[in-house]
């Protein structure tokens, strides 16, 4: 049992950090192409999703032949419920917090500066623009696995196993 849980939680850790790839990469490109950050943050969320349920599906919470079967369908819906309260609301949340309220602008002018050494232009808000979803991983990845194997991806016992 131990080794099991160990086992989903490093996958589901390797195919987060994928995914976090994934949807910091749409986000960064809708907010280069002018987009809102609030907006970009929803558009990456969506592509991100089906990108988690994908590889969850697949490597981190495979279904267990013994107990009933899952339906695919109310999986992936599932699935989005999770990541809408994490990844969605509580996300955008998060970046209210950090970009207008807390103004993390503030602390990065040392960053800017040297992503201004390579040549790339940007200030500080921009800057602050982009990492503030990365603060937000701390807070959601545990919160998310959570949500997804207890809720989104458990099978239930058969009927002949709950008989017994």
């Amino acid at each position: 049992m131990k080794s099991r849980l160990l086992k989903q939680i490093v996958s589901f850790g390797i195919v987060g950090v994928l995914n976090t790839l994934v949807n910091q990469v749409v986000y960064m490109i809708c907010v280069a192409l002018g987009m809102h950050y609030l907006a970009a943050s929803i558009i990456a969320f969506i592509i991100s999703v089906l990108h988690a349920y994908l590889w969850q599906v697949k490597v981190v919470f495979k279904e267990d032949e013994s107990l009933e079967k899952r339906v695919w369908w109310q999986v992936l819906l599932k699935t989005y419920a999770a990541y809408a309260f994490t990844g969605l609301f509580l996300n955008n949340v998060l970046l209210v917090l950090w970009i207008d309220i807390l103004k993390i602008d503030r602390f990065t002018p040392p960053l800017t500066d040297l992503v201004n050494g390579f040549g790339i232009s940007m200030d500080n808000h921009e800057l602050a623009v982009d990492i503030a979803p990365l603060l937000n991983i701390c807070i959601n990845v545990p919160l998310n696995f959570v949500i997804n194997k207890f809720w989104a991806y458990r099978q239930k016992k058969t009927d002949a196993k709950t008989a017994e």
